[in-house]
């Protein structure tokens, strides 16, 4: 006895597994770079200093590293992590049909993806105050900076600690 499978039903249910699982993380995530690479420029009494610690009233940077050298001897010289985040690249892009999701939000999904779902939560709600605050502090004069920054510096450092 053979039993008829319906090839239709199986890929839309496959994309609708696959819609539920990624489309709410899509829809919630911002522009922000991944922690590992955001460097805040800190002036402090004059001193300018560089680090992966936000401190109050610092200037986010984002440190994006180079592909490596690609074919300057006649092959292509990449790092391992180079090569993982070409592949993710590529996942993302073949994804995105389906997902809705950029390359930036793809990588932000899978770095958040072992994180428990509370701090899941919370990072979706960090990212939006920390851009508004960003956009505040440009905006704002000298005299109503300061509480600006102090709110800005608790959202980066809680950010940092949760591993967004």
């Amino acid at each position: 006895m053979e039993t008829a499978i319906d090839v239709n039903f199986i890929r839309t249910v496959t994309r609708t597994t696959l819609l539920a699982m990624l489309l709410p993380c899509a829809a919630a995530q911002a522009q922000l770079p991944a922690p590992s690479r955001t460097i805040y420029k800190c002036v402090v009494k004059g001193a300018v200093s560089y680090s992966d610690e936000p401190c109050e009233g610092a200037q986010r940077l984002d440190a994006t590293p180079s592909r490596g050298v690609s074919r300057l001897s006649g092959s292509a010289r990449t790092g391992k992590d180079v090569a993982s985040e070409i592949n993710t690249e590529q996942m993302a892009a073949a994804f995105r049909p389906i997902s809705g999701m950029t390359a930036s939000e793809y990588a932000t999904y899978g770095r958040r993806q072992n994180l428990a779902l509370t701090a899941q939560r919370e990072c979706r709600q960090l990212e939006p105050g920390i851009l508004a605050l960003e956009q505040a502090e440009r905006r704002a004069e000298a005299a109503a900076i300061k509480p600006i920054q102090q709110d800005l510096f608790a959202l980066r450092k809680r950010y940092k600690t949760l591993g967004c």
